[in-house]
């Protein structure tokens, strides 16, 4: 058995407890240590999750880490990215792993010197449902998939993150930010884009933080926040997708994709479960029956009841695909394609163009029931502590 891989975490925020928790779940890697520009916050998630606290510097050159994990806000990922790399690490990084294209190249070129792998976030289509969407798509079930829709619309992070800044400067936004997740599973899905037309709007100029420790300060809009756009997909299916934190509510399902022989209704791709529908031509929809992919059971305790998370799995399929010497699925080229339709997007809502992609890439393999299962670090799935 290959050993496991070791892994150093780069920033402490709030999505990084799940990464320490949720990666006991998985073979093939082990977290020994994380750092932070602010060693406090270092400190206390070592202590947590018994691992080392070290400056960021020191965990990029430290000879027992071999995958450098990019935490960090987003502006701050390809500088991460690029460190770890000339020291001669795999990178696996948060959603956007790059805020450009220019950038992705660059790191792609610098990995591919040094025969480094890089990975990024967002892992959740691997998740129960979304592999069980997959199957319907690759069986022809519902035929080819000609056209559909995505709705990630809210009203924005300002009411409960204690930091909510970044969300609203250029790099994030609902697009760049929550986006990830749908655009990712539209890929593995349907394939690569070809083109994208948008038109986007910033409604309001400042926002309220409602949230403590900040309750009422202000905070500038630099980046859009409504945002609707149309996806032309390489095989000739046509998405449109809206993002917006402008919404207080909305009756859209998360993703609807229609084919020629049928409608497959998708739940949140933020989430790794949920209720997967279908229908057949002119039959009435129907629920598909329970399908037991590991990565769908429920875990964990949420505001909603008992969910599905496997955080992680992204990188735990990237360290085993490392050692086994096959492609792992939250790919570079994948990554890569998606920043690209994402921020074009943007572009094309701020210019009225409509944009020709220049990159492309594969849909990742699937990820089976027995695969998944192999992946575990424990036959039976439980909840990490």
């Amino acid at each position: 058995m290959a050993r496991k891989l070791r892994v150093g975490v780069v920033g402490t925020g709030n999505i990084s407890t799940a990464y320490f928790r949720l990666s006991k779940l998985f073979k093939g890697m082990e977290i020994v240590s994380c750092a932070d520009i602010n060693m406090k916050a270092a400190e206390a998630q070592a202590k947590l999750f018994g691992i080392r606290a070290e400056k960021v510097e020191n965990l990029i050159a430290a000879k027992d880490v071999d995958i450098v994990v990019n935490l960090t806000i987003p502006a701050a990922h390809y500088g991460v990215a690029k460190a770890a790399l000339d020291a001669g690490k795999h990178v696996y990084s948060e959603k956007p792993f790059v805020l450009s294209v220019k950038e992705g190249l660059d790191l792609a070129k610098r990995a591919q010197k040094k025969g480094l792998r890089i990975g990024s976030a967002p892992d959740t289509f691997l998740g129960g449902a979304h592999q069980l969407a997959r199957s319907i798509v690759d069986s022809g079930a519902v035929g080819k998939i000609t056209s559909g829709t995505a709705f990630v619309m809210s009203h924005g992070m300002e009411h409960w993150h204690p930091n909510p800044d970044f969300f609203f400067l250029p790099g994030a936004g609902p697009i760049l930010d929550v986006g990830p997740y749908y655009v990712t599973n539209l890929i593995q899905l349907i394939g690569p884009v070809k083109r994208v037309a948008a038109f986007a709007s910033i409604p309001q100029k400042e926002r309220t933080i409602t949230s403590k420790p900040r309750f009422g300060q202000k905070i500038p809009v630099k980046t859009p926040t409504t945002i609707h756009g149309i996806l032309e997909f390489a095989n000739g299916a046509v998405i449109t997708m809206n993002g917006s934190w402008d919404v207080w509510k909305h009756g859209h399902s998360p993703m609807e994709l229609y084919g020629e022989e049928g409608t497959l209704f998708l739940p949140d791709p933020n989430f790794f479960g949920g209720v997967v529908k279908q229908t057949k031509k002119g039959e009435p929809t129907k629920k598909d029956p329970a399908w037991k992919h590991p990565l769908g059971v429920p875990n964990q305790e949420h505001s909603q009841g008992m969910m599905a998370n496997y955080r992680t799995i992204g990188l735990a399929d990237m360290a085993l695909a490392i050692a086994e010497g096959r492609p792992h699925r939250c790919s570079m080229e994948m990554a890569l394609h998606a920043i690209e339709v994402m921020t074009g997007l943007i572009e094309a809502g701020q210019t009225g163009k409509v944009l020709t992609l220049k990159t492309t890439c594969e849909r990742p393999a699937a990820l089976g029931i027995a695969e998944a299962k192999s992946m575990l670090a424990k036959q039976k799935v439980a909840a990490a502590a």
